[in-house]
């Protein structure tokens, strides 16, 4: 019975996890886009010092997604 229960909990904690690292990994793709987006738009216009900091934050936002992503992959895969 004991077995059963920490099973289900279990399952709702990493469904939970899932759930919060997915959310996570989708707003640092969209900050990591808005980057991209906003080097686009400004263009020559933008300072270089602008356009590396922006894209250090870009790579930074993909990573953290990266990150993200393999928690998940490594916490559905079977043990």
């Amino acid at each position: 019975m004991e077995r059963d229960n920490d099973a289900k909990r279990d399952s709702i904690e990493t469904l939970k996890s899932d759930t919060h690292d997915a959310l996570d990994e989708a707003k640092h793709r969209v900050l990591a886009g808005g980057e991209k987006v906003k080097r686009a738009v400004e263009g020559d216009q933008m300072p270089l010092g602008d356009r590396i900091a922006s894209h250090v934050k870009e790579t930074g936002h993909e990573f953290k997604a990266e990150v993200d992503k393999t928690k998940r992959d490594l916490r559905d895969k079977p043990v």
